[in-house]
């Protein structure tokens, strides 16, 4: 991480310079030992989910736990300024479910980066399987990265995404100021913005503010718990991060009858987190 780390310091002057970058980027494979069962149980207690519909799997929203190293390497080298980056959405794929008891296979890769001239999309593809079910699980990771410019006269700002009002509550979140904090425990990202205040006010937030990986995998066990009551399970779950979720808070988890979630304040009012999403 620390390397990671410089290089970012070091992509500022790179950037500038115009640097190219080689797209895809060279897949980085890993291999880990099982994750302890204690603390996968823990980790879906802390997203709202039972660690009885998970007995002989991992939850596909916990590959953050093991995927956030191999991605930041994936961005070693890339010509942008990455202490600015921010999460902007992700996709999960689920192929097959995940062995909670044999070695994690992890490939990780830069897939693509859009540049318009005014903020870099970074995306990056994760895959997890295991000797005996093989690419199991695939993750895309949209990490936006805003650019110096020359703001337009006269330029319109786009419109904030918002809950559309004709949607039905399935979840509704009370969030600890120091829920930013426990997901850092059992995730192992421990961005100081989700769990310090003063560094996240110096960050420009009003406080520390929920992870999005956290937020999306409590919106993934809330339609869980809710579609998946017949027994199917999510295929697809696929969001975009619109807004900072800023903790302590008071929060809804809503769907449409087109499965599409949103998680905000109310029914036309602000939204954190939209998207949609597939059953088997």
């Amino acid at each position: 991480m620390g390397k990671t780390v410089l290089t970012a310091f070091m992509q500022r002057f790179d950037h500038r310079q115009g640097s190219a970058i080689t797209i895809p980027g060279p897949e980085i494979q890993k291999t880990l030992p099982p994750r302890s069962l204690d603390l996968v149980n823990d980790y879906i207690r802390h997203v709202g989910g039972d660690p009885g519909m998970y007995k002989k799997e991992l939850p596909p929203h916990l590959f953050p736990q093991w995927a956030f190293g191999l991605a930041s390497q994936t961005l070693c080298g890339v010509p942008y300024p990455l202490m600015k980056v921010m999460n902007g959405g992700c996709r999960i794929e689920v192929n097959h479910p995940l062995p909670n008891n044999e070695p994690l296979q992890i490939t990780a890769r830069l897939e693509d980066v859009n540049d318009n001239g005014k903020r870099a999309v970074l995306h990056q593809k994760i895959i997890t399987g295991t000797a005996s079910t093989p690419n199991a699980l695939t993750a895309h990771l949209y990490a936006i990265v805003p650019l110096p410019h020359k703001k337009e006269e006269g330029g319109k700002k786009s419109e904030p995404a918002r809950v559309p009002k004709n949607v039905r509550e399935i979840g509704f979140w009370k969030l600890s100021a120091h829920a930013g904090l426990d997901f850092a425990k059992l995730t192992g990202d421990f961005n100081p913005i989700h769990w310090i205040p003063s560094y996240a006010r110096a960050s420009g937030f009003k406080s520390t503010i929920l992870h999005g990986f956290g937020t999306m995998a409590r919106a993934m066990e809330g339609v869980n718990r809710i579609c998946g009551a017949d027994g199917r399970k999510i295929k697809v779950f696929d969001v975009k991060f619109t807004r900072p979720l800023v903790l302590p808070a008071k929060v809804g988890l809503f769907v449409t009858e087109k499965n599409e979630v949103f998680v905000g304040d109310a029914p036309g009012g602000p939204a954190y987190l939209t998207g949609h999403f597939e059953m088997q």
